[in-house]
């Protein structure tokens, strides 16, 4: 199938004409509107520093129902534990950069590019964007970011400087998704790591049908503040 190039009008083809491999189209920008319009229909941009802005939709694709959400007695015990203090949209930023510069990606290349940084840091502003901050001792241990569209959260990437820190951003991550009544979370690929915590893989047409029934206004959010539940 032929890879589209894109155009200055925030219209994306449809994601049944990606490659084997998920890639959609190439070209665009960054712009708010374009990202908001290609993650309700399942795309998402992905690429390295140097490259053209490239556009994907992977399938089959993992998702996280969170009422499925598995969580293991170790990492619960972790949490009782108290070491660990979370936050939600309290340091996007630090965590964007923090996920860009993770062991490995820096050696290997991220595609959390400047630019896709500037681009979430904005989305962030409008309040599309969030993350989930993990703490010890006021450092910085692990967290994650991602979008949210009306009920469905996408994930981006997550990192961790300290044993457990990201899986307790998950944990908490589930329980506001519960809290916001979210339906589903996008993992985009399927990882071991994500499928041992509950996450499953839908067809492209059953994944859409969720976008289609739980997308509607795309409206902006308040900043995330953990439910109380989440705190106990």
């Amino acid at each position: 199938m032929p890879v589209f190039r894109l155009i200055d009008a925030h219209i994306f083809p449809d994601p049944e004409f990606a490659e084997p491999d998920g890639l959609l189209a190439v070209g665009g920008d960054l712009n708010p509107a374009r990202i908001l319009t290609a993650y309700s229909q399942g795309i998402f941009p992905w690429y390295a520093e140097g490259d053209p802005i490239l556009w994907w939709s992977p399938a089959p694709r993992l998702v996280l129902f969170p009422n499925e959400f598995h969580l293991p007695r170790r990492l619960l015990r972790t949490i009782k534990a108290g070491k660990f203090t979370v936050t939600t949209d309290t340091a996007f930023e630090q965590v964007l950069t923090a996920c860009a510069t993770a062991s490995g990606r820096r050696e290997k290349g991220t595609w959390i590019t400047p630019e896709m940084q500037q681009a979430y840091i904005r989305l962030h502003g409008l309040g599309f964007a969030h993350s989930v901050e993990c703490w010890r001792e006021g450092v910085l241990a692990g967290g994650l970011y991602g979008l949210c569209l009306d009920r469905i959260f996408f994930g981006e990437s997550m990192f961790t400087m300290e044993r457990d820190a990201s899986k307790i951003a998950l944990a908490f991550l589930i329980d506001q998704a519960l809290h916001l009544d979210i339906a589903l979370i996008d993992c985009q690929m399927t990882t071991e790591h994500l499928v041992r915590f509950g996450a499953r893989e839908l067809s492209r047409e059953t994944f859409r049908a969720y976008l289609d029934a739980h997308i509607n206004g795309c409206l902006p959010q308040k900043k995330w503040r953990l439910p109380r539940t989440a705190k106990e």
